[in-house]
């Protein structure tokens, strides 16, 4: 089974692939490696899950952030190559998570988005090589932020 099909298998409702609300693209292939620009938790809405972890949202509604951002992620990633059967692997997330000074388990927030990859492109395809770190703000207020490098077959 390929990636998408399992991932259509596993009954996630995608949100609307993100835009880019600046000057940029929200995914940019070079080779075989695609690289996402910063991706935020996009609800089905197109609302975005927004404040502070340690002040206005627990660790488990940051998780929830994360996955959502990995949910605006893969829909992204669907729109640009057409399908998630073009992923290869998860190489690199860089995940930012808006937070109190005092706060330390910004790896339990990005948690959320590395064990939804974990489960869309399984244990040896969807485990990268990870940063997870806090953020006095983000854009719109978003509670996360996260940027992945993908390696992708050719079209």
């Amino acid at each position: 089974m390929g990636f998408q099909s399992h991932f259509e298998s596993l009954g996630l409702e995608l949100p609307p692939a993100p835009q880019a609300i600046g000057l940029y693209r929200p995914l940019i292939v070079v080779g075989n490696l695609a690289y996402t620009s910063g991706h935020g938790p996009l609800r089905l809405d197109k609302t975005l899950i927004t404040g502070r972890v340690g002040d206005q949202l627990t660790v488990e509604e940051g998780y929830t952030a994360a996955r959502q951002t990995g949910l605006a992620t893969c829909a992204t990633l669907i729109e640009q190559l057409g399908s998630l059967d073009r992923v290869i692997r998860l190489v690199k997330t860089f995940g930012l998570v808006q937070a109190t000074a005092e706060f330390t388990d910004h790896p339990a927030v990005i948690n959320g988005f590395s064990e939804l990859m974990r489960d869309v492109l399984g244990d040896q395809h969807g485990i990268a090589a990870r940063s997870a770190v806090g953020a006095a703000s983000l854009p719109a207020g978003m509670a996360v932020e996260v940027e992945a490098v993908f390696e992708v077959s050719e079209s």
